[in-house]
């Protein structure tokens, strides 16, 4: 049998970043729940749940070496950046817009080198009657300074404000059937267009 029929697919990492901080996030839960899909049938995808808790606040007196070096804790936040394929944003909609700690993250990796350049991303996220709809497009105007290409379709807004118990558990554990699968959806597309992005399919 010929090498590239046996090849493996490549395994992308997905750098999946949460906008809440709060231990019992829907948005956890999305991407713990994007986490299970991927080993249960998407194997050439890798969940990689970077947390931004422990982000300081952008303050650029906190950079050394002019510019090019940082806090410990942002170190360790831009290599996971630096080594993804790809990124899952789940984050909920404040105000009409992102969430402090998406946007200090988001910050954080474009100082310097812009760390999230040239790579595809997806967005997920839960809310009221649009589902957090503002906050993705929010982001993804964000995004285009930043050079992340986001996919466009499918998207997904969980509607689960009114109606929580439908739709996660009391830990945040995504518990309804229907937006598990649309979730593998938009992990596919991601997979799908990051392969294409990289010219490894």
């Amino acid at each position: 049998m010929e090498a590239s029929a046996t090849a493996a697919k490549p395994v992308l990492r997905v750098a999946a970043i949460c906008g809440s901080i709060r231990k019992g996030s829907w948005h956890r839960g999305l991407i713990r729940a994007a986490a299970e899909v991927c080993e249960e049938s998407i194997p050439g995808l890798r969940i990689d749940d970077v947390d931004v808790a422990d982000l300081p606040m952008l303050n650029t007196d906190l950079e050394t070496d002019g510019g090019r070096g940082f806090p410990p804790a942002v170190e360790a936040f831009r290599a996971r950046v630096r080594d993804a394929d790809c990124f899952l944003f789940a984050s909920p909609e404040y105000n009409y817009s992102i969430t402090s700690p998406l946007k200090n993250a988001l910050d954080w990796a474009s100082r310097g080198v812009n760390l999230w350049a040239d790579k595809p991303g997806a967005i997920v996220c839960a809310g009221a009657n649009f589902g957090g709809g503002r906050s993705s497009y929010h982001l993804r105007q964000v995004g285009v300074f930043l050079d992340i290409h986001f996919i466009n379709k499918p998207e997904l807004f969980v509607w689960a404000f009114y109606e929580p118990d439908k739709y996660f558990d009391g830990d945040g554990n995504l518990i309804h059937a229907e937006t598990r699968e649309r979730l593998k959806q938009v992990l596919l597309a991601l997979q799908a267009f990051t392969l294409r992005l990289q010219k490894k399919d």
